[in-house]
Parts: structure tokens; C-alpha cells; sequence
């Protein structure tokens, strides 16, 4: 069974730090890239960052850039995002998915309906 799950989320103060972890079962995460999306309630669900299958080469949304970090481990089928200086805006729930390994080279890791599996979500809530 392919499955994506989703851990890390909590309650942060703002400039808190948190690591979100997505971990895979039922399929080997290094063949595919892998995104992290997000969902605020009442907006659409926006691409924060991609990482590549081959190169681990690495993209992110302009609204994160210097702050957030995307990192892989083949050995633990594991993705994770290092989210530091955190703000009320990043408060979200947090899905990662997987998708094909051209995504970042194609200009596509941005596009929802391009990743092919998705975890159930991890809610990250940035507030005093």
C-alpha cells in the first residue's frame, strides 16, 4: 500500500522553528521528487518547495526562500522541511507529495496536479 505520512506539525511562536517529516511506505521515495505544499483555511493550496529525485536539486516558493530548508533521506525514505523565523502567515496545514523526477527541471514542481500521491497533512500553527 502507498502511503505518505505526514509528521512535525505543532503550535509555534513566531520565529519558532519546526521540521516536518514525510515518510513513504509501499514505494521508494528516490525515484520520485518530492514536494510540500500547504493550505491556509479559505485559500488554495500553494507549493512551498521541491526536492529532485536525481540530483537533489531543490526549489521554493519565494514567500520562504532563506527561511525554510529541504532535505532527503534514502535510508529512512524520508523527506523532511526545516522551517525556521517562522510567521503568523505560515500557518497552514502541511502535505507532502510525490511526483515525477522532472518536476523542478520542467517548471512543474509547483502544480498540485502533478504529484501522484499525497499524505493526509500535519497542521503547523504559528501564533503568540
Amino acid at each position: 500500500q502507498v502511503q505518505l505520512v505526514e509528521s512535525g506539525g505543532d503550535l509555534v511562536q513566531p520565529g519558532g522553528s519546526l521540521r516536518l517529516s514525510c515518510a513513504a511506505s509501499g514505494f521508494t521515495l528516490d525515484y520520485y521528487a518530492i514536494g510540500w505544499f500547504r493550505q491556509a483555511p479559505g485559500k488554495e493550496r500553494e507549493g512551498v518547495s521541491c526536492i529532485s529525485s536525481s540530483d537533489d536539486r531543490t526549489a521554493y516558493a519565494d514567500s520562504v526562500k532563506g527561511r525554510f530548508t529541504i532535505s532527503r533521506d534514502n535510508a529512512k525514505n524520508t523527506v523532511y522541511l526545516q522551517m525556521n523565523s517562522l510567521k503568523p502567515e505560515d500557518t497552514a496545514v502541511y502535505f507532502c507529495a510525490a511526483g515525477p523526477p522532472s518536476l523542478i527541471a520542467t517548471a512543474r514542481w509547483e502544480i498540485a496536479k502533478r504529484y501522484n500521491y499525497w499524505g493526509q497533512g500535519t497542521q503547523v500553527t504559528v501564533s503568540s
